[in-house]
């Protein structure tokens, strides 16, 4: 322990010389006295507002993190209602964007073409008469990336994560996840039949009369339900070994004869020797249902994927099948105006177009320096926690600090922005403008194939209100988006800065060594750093975690899935003891100085609840627990919390509480 002694004091030194005013700014209100913070204290900071806030009925719910992206969806429309009413220079990103915008608001013209824009596609699939001509209808719509039953995509290959590939993932069901074409409780049930009447509607909206289109309906269904019996789950999926099987093109050809592969990258126009294929007993059972199951059921199939894939795009009537059935899925009541969903459409299409516009208005570069220091800081904190584990050996801890520094930080938006010079955009064209931004999007993925990776990618739009963790490139990425009250706030002081964004970014620091993230090495390869028994002693940490989550209720007797949440979970668990540390080494941590009656690390576990703020629709959270990795709101708070000692001291939890554990029992991985 003593060796660790003058690490502490440089930091001490160097947060002191950052934190010179912790004056009151920024006030912590809504705090519901009547109850017991060591009980619930995710309610405790948050119940006066969870308990009278209204879920708008065009939501599935409301608050913080990406509930977030709804107001700041108000925020991007308000740019693009400016920038498309003005006469911009054709090709320019202002008229790209705008033009986008316009042709989508423009319902009139929308109407009118009702399902015109798909009439070709339903006549080529009408004209399919073999299996050769359902995967060509496969290829052409992969171009502008209308997945069906090939699930392809370009990302570094994780066993020498400098060079792209193509991946091909298990794909081809319309429901959330596999196992819900296999469970029969009601709330399932309801959601299948929910599903199937979607594609029954849609069907009958192209013409086809209700008899036929209840059992073309059906055959899609039944399709869609075989492809499932060789999905992996959402758990088996998180096997990051199991999911690398690199397999040479021409090898996949003889074992997969009816998809044709050769056949099938010469149409896309990718040239590929090797690719992984992530889940072959998919791959293994759709080339058998090539042959199995009769070309016109496979019609029927292809025509609800396509119908689904283009529906709102297409007019009213499509739009409102396709929200009857989301509203199943996630309680919202009403559908968002039109401005919401056309703004969240061309962040999806044009990004980074519209984020160098949002970046010009909201985003100033003080969060960007804050943001940078406040990294710096809680490296280090980490850095020391490495080296105080008992658990484990000197020579691992050498290679997990050369990881932790080794880290790609990006901080508000890239320093190279997306090239969109060769989309055209119309303005009285929405579909077509939107195939014209996916194949570029196709295009840019096909450019990637075997060439180096561009560690200065981003994987998310600027605007967006998240934070993520990659892996294969060793990079922790934090967008102007969530640089916002309640998780940064330039005004704040520390103990809500660290408290919020500080647990933010040591939740990301952590996913490099959670139990996925601890199988890369530094470079972002899938490649063992560990001693045997300090990853035996890790592995049994994380399985802690995983039995602690498994008993959290969340509705009626649903539960947390801790195997599916293992991964969020103890990155929440360290992220906020890695805040915790770096916070106490502030000037304000140190002078207990009281600010709206609360002491600083008082405030600073306040923020953390601040931060998950989150209120929902109960359909909306089945869904988000069944296929989310991460846990529920309450949880993301308590959970943790319970685990952490020092909580313990601030709020004076004693036995008897009902988040109390005694010392002994308390998780700590990191």
């Amino acid at each position: 322990m003593k060796k660790h002694y003058p690490l502490l004091l440089i930091l001490w030194f160097l947060l002191t010389c950052i934190s010179t005013s912790f004056a009151q700014k920024v006030s912590v209100t809504g705090i519901d006295s009547s109850l017991k913070p060591g009980d619930d204290f995710f309610m405790y900071v948050n119940g006066k507002w969870y308990n009278s806030v209204e879920i708008p009925s065009t939501q599935s719910g409301v608050g913080a993190y990406s509930f977030m992206n709804f107001p700041q969806r108000i925020r991007l429309q308000g740019i693009l209602d400016s920038v498309s009413a003005a006469k911009n220079p054709f090709g320019s990103i202002e008229q790209k964007v705008g033009d986008f915008y316009a042709s989508g608001m423009d319902t009139i013209t929308i109407n009118k073409r009702g399902y015109e824009p798909v009439k070709p596609l339903l006549k080529q699939i009408d004209g399919i008469k073999n299996v050769a001509a359902i995967m060509k209808y496969v290829a052409d719509q992969q171009k502008v990336n209308n997945f069906s039953i090939i699930g392809f995509r370009v990302g570094p290959d994780i066993k020498n994560s400098a060079i792209n590939i193509v991946n091909l993932g298990q794909t081809g069901i319309g429901l959330p996840e596999r196992d819900y074409y296999f469970r029969t409780d009601s709330s399932t049930l309801f959601i299948q039949k929910a599903y199937q009447n979607y594609l029954s509607t849609l069907f009958k909206l192209t013409g086809i009369d209700a008899a036929t289109a209840t059992q073309m309906a059906s055959a899609a269904y039944t399709i869609e339900k075989e492809l499932a019996k060789s999905h992996k789950t959402n758990i088996e999926r998180r096997n990051v070994q199991a999911n690398y099987n690199k397999l040479a093109v021409t090898a996949i050809a003889q074992k997969q004869p009816n998809i044709g592969w050769q056949v099938f990258f010469a149409a896309l126009g990718v040239k590929v020797d090797s690719l992984n294929m992530q889940q072959p007993a998919y791959y293994n059972r759709l080339d058998s249902l090539l042959t199995s199951v009769s070309i016109a059921d496979w019609k029927a199939y292809l025509r609800a994927k396509t119908l689904v894939s283009y529906a709102d795009f297409l007019s009213k009537p499509f739009t409102k099948a396709s929200f009857e059935y989301s509203k199943v899925l996630t309680g919202q009541a009403t559908q968002k105006p039109r401005g919401e969903d056309i703004t969240d459409a061309v962040d999806k299409s044009l990004g980074h177009g519209l984020a160098q516009l949002y970046v010009k208005k909201y985003f100033p570069e003080e969060a960007k320096r804050r943001m940078k220091e406040l990294v710096k800081n809680l490296k280090t904190a980490f850095e020391n926690r490495i080296n105080n584990l008992e658990w484990m050996s000197d020579s691992t801890k050498t290679k997990a600090k050369e990881k932790l520094y080794a880290f790609t930080e990006k901080i508000g938006y890239p320093d190279k922005w997306r090239d969109y010079s060769k989309v055209v955009i119309n303005r009285g064209t929405y579909f077509e403008n939107r195939l014209a931004t996916s194949k570029n999007d196709f295009v840019y993925a096909l450019s990637k194939i075997e060439q180096p990776v561009d560690r200065t990618e981003w994987g998310t739009t600027p605007p967006t209100v998240t934070a993520y963790n990659n892996p294969p490139l060793n990079e922790i990425v934090f967008p102007a988006g969530i640089l916002q009250p309640p998780y940064f706030d330039v005004n704040a002081d520390d103990a809500l800065n660290y408290g919020g964004i500080g647990m933010v970014i040591g939740h990301e620091i952590t996913h490099s060594f959670d139990d996925q993230g601890a199988l890369y090495d530094k470079y972002g390869n899938v490649k063992n750093w560990w001693k045997a028994d300090d990853f035996k002693k890790f592995k049994a940490k994380t399985q802690l975690v995983i039995e602690q989550y498994n008993k959290f209720t969340v509705l009626d007797s649903m539960h947390v899935k801790g195997a599916l949440t293992v991964g969020e979970n103890t990155a929440d668990i360290a992220g906020i003891a890695i805040a915790f540390d770096a916070f106490k080494l502030t000037q304000q941590a140190k002078s207990n100085e009281k600010i709206d009656g609360f002491t600083p690390e008082q405030r600073f576990f306040i923020s953390i609840a601040r931060i998950w703020r989150v209120k929902t629709k109960d359909a909306f959270m089945r869904t988000y627990v069944n296929t989310n990795p991460h846990s529920p709101a309450k949880w993301r708070v308590n959970g943790p919390l319970m685990n952490f000692t020092p909580f313990y001291k601030a709020f004076d939890i004693k036995p008897g509480d009902k988040m109390y554990k005694p010392e002994s029992e308390r998780i700590t991985v990191w």
